[in-house]
């Protein structure tokens, strides 16, 4: 690579640092919200909402679509953080 491009490598890595910091924010403020629901659960059962899952997976391809975004990714994305989370409140929950 040449020293012209290393520096322009090193200039985009950054920008993905800050991007990941962000990314990390985000997740807390999510992770917290989701700790507020799972408490509201009264039922382990609960934890899965299937028609709510097809909404928001719907909606992300929707939008990325229209942001001109490959969908593959951000519905492997979403899918991930979605199957996550649902491991996330089963280990959270305290009730029946």
């Amino acid at each position: 690579m040449s020293p012209k491009n290393r520096k322009k490598l090193e200039k985009v890595r950054k920008k993905l640092d800050r991007l990941d910091n962000e990314f990390l924010r985000l997740i807390k403020i999510r992770t917290d919200l989701v700790n507020k629901v799972v408490k509201l659960k009264e039922f382990k059962g609960e934890i899965v909402d299937t028609k709510r899952i097809k909404k928001i997976l719907f909606n992300i391809r929707r939008k990325s679509l229209k942001k001109k975004i490959d969908s593959t990714v951000t519905n492997k994305i979403w899918k991930n953080m979605i199957l996550t989370y649902i491991n996330h409140e089963k280990k959270k929950f305290k009730k029946k």
